[in-house]
């Protein structure tokens, strides 16, 4: 953006030790939009005051993040809540400048191998196979439990760029790629787990609340290893928790994002970066 007299009066104030003087600047920056931060960043560049540079750092993260909350209202507006394409934007609250395409071109590459091993006579047990057989064996994907001081382990390019994530990474690539496949795979809400369930093809949400009826099975994203109803039996019992319907309800892509954001905050709940944690749980209350 060229520098106009008022842009540069404005960067002149930036280092105002006065609070309300440096967040009237802030919000009157904010009002240029994405096409300031080209300004700033040169300005950061050239800045050898540390404060100041924390200051210009603040603002850049404010304009990432009001484009981003923009972003999340309209695929929120989107009669398909594409799974890549939230996941995707979780990625860019920390990474602004993530480019989608090499992404998109991985989990093609995936979907593609997977597509090749398939055929219309496949039991649903050996579609899982061969979706795990992939991702897991061939590509070399390894899932670990949930550890909120690896962040990077929430984000999906991440995930796919070094092979490692958690159960909730790891399930969100299971799923687009069976989304991709059309084959029926879904998370449910089973508490302190995030666990996939095959569904019979031709299962319905409207109609009937007998959720477990209608699962062939349940995977666990961090190995795709296959559980039984009596396995997700054993557990309930293990946690003392009655295993009512509600737990076995297919979960929206909305939903799904919705959790990844709130989980993916959960690594920012220490003095210094708390506000990536609310700013994080406000894009989550945006999906509701």
């Amino acid at each position: 953006m060229k520098e106009n007299t008022e842009i540069s009066a404005l960067f002149k104030l930036l280092d105002d030790p006065d609070k309300e003087v440096f967040g009237a600047v802030s919000n009157k920056l904010l009002d240029y939009g994405k096409p300031i931060i080209p300004n700033l960043e040169n300005l950061w560049e050239n800045s050898p005051d540390e404060q100041m540079q924390e200051r210009i750092e603040t603002i850049i993260h404010r304009l990432h993040y009001n484009d981003l909350a923009e972003d999340f209202r309209q695929w929120n507006l989107s009669g398909h809540h594409d799974m890549l394409v939230g996941s995707l934007l979780v990625s860019k609250f920390q990474y602004p400048d993530l480019s989608i395409s090499p992404v998109s071109i991985e989990v093609e590459k995936i979907r593609r191998n997977i597509w090749l091993e398939l055929n219309a006579f496949l039991t649903p047990l050996e579609q899982i196979r061969i979706v795990t057989g992939i991702l897991y064996s061939y590509y070399g994907l390894k899932g670990s439990e949930i550890n909120y001081s690896e962040a990077n382990e929430f984000f999906i390019h991440k995930v796919l760029e070094s092979k490692r994530g958690n159960q909730l990474s790891c399930g969100v690539v299971y799923q687009i790629l069976c989304e991709l496949l059309d084959i029926p795979v879904k998370a449910i809400s089973i508490p302190k787990q995030f666990v996939l369930a095959y569904f019979k093809p031709g299962y319905s949400n409207e109609g009937s609340e007998d959720y477990i009826s209608q699962i062939e099975f349940y995977i666990d994203p961090s190995s795709g290893m296959v559980f039984t109803h009596k396995d997700i039996e054993s557990y309930f019992k293990r946690i003392s928790v009655p295993p009512v319907h509600s737990y076995f309800k297919p979960l929206s892509n909305k939903k799904v994002i919705q959790y990844l954001l709130e989980e993916t905050a959960n690594c920012f709940d220490n003095d210094k970066e708390r506000y990536k944690k609310n700013e994080l749980m406000q894009l989550a209350n945006l999906l509701d």
